[in-house]
């Protein structure tokens, strides 16, 4: 069974850093894209990153671009997003996803596994 567990959100000011980590387990890791994606109350869930199977290929969403850094070690089945220049605007939960594919999509409902989100709250 697929399971995606997040892990490094928190509470941090503006202008700060986090690094997120989603460690899988029960598949093959490296044949799978990973993307992440968050959530505010009341919003709908948006793309922020995703990165091919073998980590040559990573897209953003424009609002995070230049702040934020997807990452993968297949060694560790971990993906990693780093968050710099944190703004009040990006607190929301940011949840793991992952698609047997070689496509990199940016849409939730492509993705087939899902991990249970961690909390990022950034203070003004």
């Amino acid at each position: 069974q697929v399971q995606l567990v997040e892990s490094g959100g928190g509470l941090v000011q503006a202008g700060g850093s986090l690094r997120l980590s989603c460690t899988a387990s029960g598949y093959t890791f490296s044949w799978y894209t990973l993307g992440w994606f968050r959530q505010a109350p009341g919003q709908d869930r948006n793309f922020v990153s995703a990165v091919s199977r073998s980590g040559d290929t990573a897209r953003y969403a424009d609002s995070v671009k230049g702040r934020f850094t997807i990452s993968r070690d297949n060694s560790q089945n971990t993906v990693y997003l780093q968050l710099n220049s944190l703004k009040p605007e990006d607190t929301a939960v940011y949840f793991c996803a992952a698609i047997h594919d070689t496509v990199v999509p940016t849409t939730a409902s492509e993705y087939t596994y899902w991990g249970q989100g961690t909390q990022v709250t950034v203070s003004s």
